[in-house]
């Protein structure tokens, strides 16, 4: 029996700065890939030229397809790859040195691998203190992952390749949140998901509240595209028109601003418990900025989720009438 075969695959566009952080981390994996493909979905800067300066240090193959979408370069990355395993990774992130042989032990060292899914984790690797509040409102810790019900990422996951071609890919008519759609396609198909904590990759949050803002609206209008996650949309809306009634009441029954704000606080508790994790290596009025910034986050987070969702759903209804599955 032969070693397993594994390719490393990702998506970029216009990542020049970070294109090189992510081919030097493949670079020193205790288990390097057998191949690296990337697709460029039609950069304007210098990412090809930075990916193609990579040729003569491992088995590269950069494939261009301009215009094409995340779910469109991960399918054709995977259609290029030789490897019996996908290792699926992200432009803008790092990967531990351990991240692909933590990922791998699901699969076994022998051909033909296991048919399973490896679930990596990532965490946040801030540049500034709005990003490490950033972090900890909407990255969870590892201690609070269930691994029964956890999807991976695509940021951090390995699959078959068998695997990928009988739930028919990654959703090409979908824009954002692929990657979950993906996963319930092969928890659909009876594929055994496996938890790989120490497979961990470093992505950098969102640099500004506004970038935040777009990253989150589409999220969510991709939630309603697919139809996903609705129970939680729903009541999302339904904790803002409580807290709104009872802001307004409150002007003529103050009590009830105390219900505000013990709504206020079970809603916040969950970033705040995770902040003290992440500013440890921080001054003091750095750590106070840290948690200032925390209410500011979420709630710009809710918004946007409140507004993309119902235009996925408008754009579900008009364009995929009578869908409600995610195969």
């Amino acid at each position: 029996m032969s070693p397993v075969k594994v390719s490393l695959i990702a998506t970029v566009l216009n990542e020049e700065d970070a294109a090189a952080a992510l081919v030097d981390s493949a670079l020193a994996q205790t288990r390097r890939p057998d191949e690296v493909v990337i697709v460029d979905g039609g950069s304007t800067d210098r990412t090809m030229e930075v990916l193609l300066s990579y040729g003569n240090r491992l088995p590269l193959k950069v494939l261009a397809e301009p215009g094409c979408s995340i779910s469109r370069g991960r399918n054709l990355a995977i259609a290029a790859a030789s490897g019996e395993v996908i290792a699926a990774t992200d432009a803008g992130v790092r990967l531990h040195p351990r991240w692909l042989e933590e990922l791998l032990k699901p699969f076994g060292d022998q051909s033909p691998p296991a048919p399973a899914v490896s679930c990596g984790f990532f965490q946040a690797a801030p540049h500034s203190v709005f990003e490490v509040a950033l972090g900890a409102a909407t990255l969870p810790d590892i201690g609070e992952i269930n691994p029964a019900t956890f999807l991976p990422s695509s940021r951090s996951v390995a699959f078959t390749q068998e695997a990928w071609e009988k739930v028919g890919g990654y959703p090409e008519w979908l824009d954002y949140c692929e990657d979950l759609v993906f996963d319930l396609k092969l928890r659909r198909a009876g594929y055994r998901f496996v938890w790989a904590p120490s497979a961990l990759a470093y992505f950098r949050p969102r640099p500004s509240l506004g970038a935040f803002f777009r990253q989150y609206y589409r999220y969510a209008r991709g939630d309603g595209k697919a139809d996903l996650w609705f129970r939680r949309h729903v009541i999302r809306y339904l904790s803002y028109a409580a807290g709104a009634g009872l802001l307004i009441a409150g002007f003529t029954t103050w009590p009830l601003w105390l219900a505000l704000l013990a709504g206020a606080g079970a809603h916040l508790s969950r970033p705040y418990r995770r902040l003290p994790g992440r500013v440890r290596n921080l001054g003091a009025w750095e750590k106070i900025k840290a948690a200032l910034y925390i209410p500011l986050v979420v709630v710009t987070g809710d918004v946007s989720k409140m507004l993309g969702y119902p235009v996925g759903v408008g754009w579900r209804q008009g364009k995929r009438r009578g869908y409600t599955d995610v195969s």
